[in-house]
């Protein structure tokens, strides 16, 4: 008889006898984050397979952007991006609170990723804005069932849910609304939707202060989206690669390009700072954590605008669409960066400036690059922004290397 024992962080060892798995029956929702026990969290093996229902939907979306790069496409790439990263981060901030990983989450869980790559489905169709409203409209029905059974079993926090319920359920409104309307209008439904599920957390923001989120649980989850999209980079860097005939410029334009987001991903983690996601008592900048969490969005948008471009760029393609797509890219990152680091609290104010002010200035120097970069070769530009990626991990060493030695 097979018996297997499954050690989770948190958890006893359980076993089960003859299937080969751990069964979990359903237990209620209750407040992790209030919990000293629960400090120090990791992402559990169901959020990491959650994840991957947006590994492709992101794919989808990166594959749309370098079919269609005009300016329609670019907005629709973004009209379709900020739904999707809605629902993941929605998701996420409700299982940092009240993720049980019991019978009833994961099947919950399970029924949102069926949603989701409904989404990712209906990404590749230029006739499909219905079925991805459709597809968002039942994402959420799912989100919104979870917050319900967080109402009924959690008491400390049933104010704050309770008007999360009603602030999602209006905006969602929106989007069911939307799936009957025809042309633009369904964009501009889905916008005033957004807005006020955007609107609706800082609407109870004074609540939120007594139900923390988590400092390293939320900081890995918005990581590990980070990384999730910076991997579109390498995806297209070795798409660009498979279709050449591995001449010298070709694998030289690849470890380039693999360098510059390498540099990306440098910037951002070297930096990363898990306890602005909470408010503090008497805390003089409370628009901190909500500035931190929302900068992810433009960032992650550019970071995978940024990979659409590499794969132009790699595979010596130097017209204006490949340029832009990158260098726009890494100066809108940078630029989200900049706002990461005005919102990051570590001790030293006059730090977390100097390298706001500098990423904001390098992320002017590549577009004035990318302006000036018409009569070059592919490698030529992708060296220059390295050049400035380097030049910038070095300034935030530096600055870095001073702090600490006062």
């Amino acid at each position: 008889m097979l018996r297997v024992m499954v050690l989770r962080q948190g958890t006893s060892p359980a076993t089960t006898d003859g299937v080969g798995m751990q069964i979990r029956s359903l237990r209620a929702p209750r407040l992790r984050t209030a919990s000293q026990e629960e400090s120090h969290r990791a992402a559990t093996w169901l959020e990491l397979f959650y994840d991957l229902a947006f590994v492709v939907a992101v794919g989808q979306l990166g594959h749309r952007l370098a079919v269609d790069h005009g300016a329609v496409g670019v907005w629709t790439f973004i009209a379709l991006f900020v739904p999707l990263w809605w629902t993941w981060a929605s998701f996420t901030f409700y299982a940092d609170r009240y993720d049980t990983d019991d019978l009833g989450q994961r099947l919950l869980a399970v029924g949102q990723m069926i949603s989701i790559i409904l989404m990712a489905a209906s990404i590749g169709r230029e006739d499909s804005l219905t079925a991805f409203a459709v597809a968002f409209v039942l994402a959420w029905i799912v989100l919104l069932a979870m917050y319900w059974r967080a109402y009924r079993h959690v008491e400390a926090t049933r104010e704050l849910v309770r008007g999360y319920l009603q602030g999602f359920s209006v905006g969602l409104g929106f989007w069911i609304v939307s799936i009957w309307v025809p042309g633009p209008a369904k964009y501009v439904l889905w916008a005033i939707g957004l807005l006020i599920h955007f609107y609706t957390p800082w609407r109870v923001r004074e609540i939120q202060k007594n139900v923390p989120l988590s400092i390293s649980h939320i900081p890995e989850r918005f990581g590990l989206f980070t990384i999730l999209v910076l991997g579109e980079s390498l995806v297209a860097i070795v798409g660009a690669l498979s279709h050449g005939d591995w001449e010298a410029g070709l694998t030289i334009g690849g470890i380039l390009g693999v360098m510059v987001a390498s540099g990306i991903w440098w910037l951002y983690f070297d930096n990363a700072e898990g306890r602005v996601v909470r408010r503090r008592e008497g805390q003089p900048k409370a628009w901190q954590p909500t500035v931190w969490l929302f900068s992810h969005l433009p960032l992650v948008i550019a970071i995978t605008a940024m990979g659409i471009g590499l794969e132009f760029i790699v595979a010596q393609e130097v017209d204006s669409t490949g340029r832009w797509l990158m260098g726009g890219g890494i100066a809108a990152a940078l630029a989200a960066m900049a706002l990461l680091a005005f919102a990051t609290d570590r001790g030293h104010d006059d730090l977390d400036k100097k390298q706001a002010y500098a990423r904001i200035g390098s992320a002017v120097v590549v577009l004035l690059i990318t302006a000036v970069s018409a009569s070059w070769g592919a490698n030529v530009f992708l060296a220059a922004l390295l050049i400035v990626a380097a030049a910038q991990i070095a300034y935030d060493i530096m600055i870095g290397m001073s702090a600490a030695a006062e």
